[in-house]
């Protein structure tokens, strides 16, 4: 079986589609895998570093409005389908497996030229341009939020395996101790997404006074684009972590941003978190948060509100308490899922006509 991936631009696009391509290949080790992404997207760092062959099209962004940039997309997307169609044709793709991004666009169109079977995944609560399209192409169309697309079916999020199946409590010690953290006191993780938030770097650098001064460690992944302050007793600053599962494992609560993928990461590893959605968009970050706090998971405040005194306040009065702490972690992991990556793999085989 070959399978093409469509999926570029963002890590919220191309991780799930990775992940999914790690859980075919454990159901068969034969199973083929070509991505198929832009041409400037983190597809081209995060895919071969995971192990796929990686073929880039031009991406060609839809506009939302008339203009030159309509009038050129004619030919500049025409090229890109042939050029797509192409891979298609040349792998003998059973099925095409898209994940969003205007990369996907031209696979998308290319499964349609090819008459090859389209499976689509949307992560988002605001589904983007390239899905929508791609999913009048086809039935097999699955959403996080399946409310937001018309004939969506439900599906979470696919996660990375080692997050999936991580036993937090079992590698809290090893992680404490391969961040340099203290075993018996509580941890504060912050992160903003893979590229950092300078927002909720500075609420946590004023409020880092405070939080230590009630025993709570901090581990903060700042962004490889921004400055990593000086680390100190208890504060672990790094530019990035490579190693999320640790990172969960080492933490008692979070404060993140609210992208999908964090939202399903958090909720199926039962960490509470402080979500601190993105201030700009199309609000999509502020309905991603919402079902896991509804669920009793979490904490949602909006940017502008998120004060050092609120957050030092907030954690200490979560830490503090042993009984919400675990209620929440409770109420996370009941509302996360951690096996979408083998439901979504196995459904694609069955598209393609691997599992009869």
């Amino acid at each position: 079986m070959h399978v093409v991936l469509a999926a570029g631009g963002t890590a919220g696009h191309v991780e799930p589609a990775l992940n999914v391509a790690d859980a075919l290949r454990r159901i068969d080790p034969l199973t083929a895998v070509t991505v198929v992404g832009g041409d400037r997207g983190l597809e081209s760092t995060l895919v071969p570093a995971r192990g796929y062959e990686l073929v880039t099209v031009p991406a060609v962004p839809l506009p939302r409005r008339p203009g030159a940039d309509l009038l050129r997309l004619g030919p500049r997307l025409s090229s890109a389908v042939r050029l797509a169609a192409r891979v298609l044709r040349e792998r003998e793709a059973d099925v095409v497996v898209g994940f969003g991004g205007y990369a996907a666009v031209p696979p998308y169109l290319a499964a349609r030229r090819t008459r090859t079977p389209l499976v689509i995944h949307e992560a988002n609560a605001r589904p983007g341009v390239a899905n929508r399209l791609g999913a009048r192409f086809t039935s097999h169309v699955y959403s996080s939020f399946p409310e937001a697309m018309p004939g969506a079916r439900p599906m979470a999020l696919p996660l990375r395996h080692s997050i999936a199946t991580l036993d937090r409590p079992a590698l809290r010690a090893q992680a404490r101790a391969g961040f340099g953290l203290a075993e018996d006191e509580p941890v504060l993780l912050v992160f903003g997404g893979s590229q950092g938030a300078v927002r909720l770097n500075q609420v946590v650098a004023d409020a880092l006074p405070g939080l230590r001064a009630a025993g709570v460690q901090v581990l903060h992944a700042v962004g490889p684009r921004n400055e990593v302050p000086a680390s100190a007793p208890g504060y672990v600053p790094l530019a990035y972590v490579d190693r999320m599962d640790l990172a969960y494992a080492a933490a008692d609560v979070a404060v993140t941003r609210a992208g999908a993928m964090t939202c399903a990461e958090l909720a199926a590893v039962g960490l509470p978190a402080v979500y601190v959605p993105l201030p700009i968009g199309n609000g999509e970050q502020r309905v991603n948060a919402v079902p896991v706090v509804e669920a009793g998971g979490g904490l949602l405040v909006d940017d502008g509100e998120i004060t050092a005194e609120w957050l030092t306040a907030t954690v200490r009065a979560v830490v503090e308490d042993g009984e919400r702490l675990a209620a929440m972690s409770a109420a996370a992991a009941r509302h996360g899922v951690r096996d979408a990556d083998e439901q979504l793999a196995r459904i694609v085989r069955r598209v393609a006509g691997g599992d009869r």
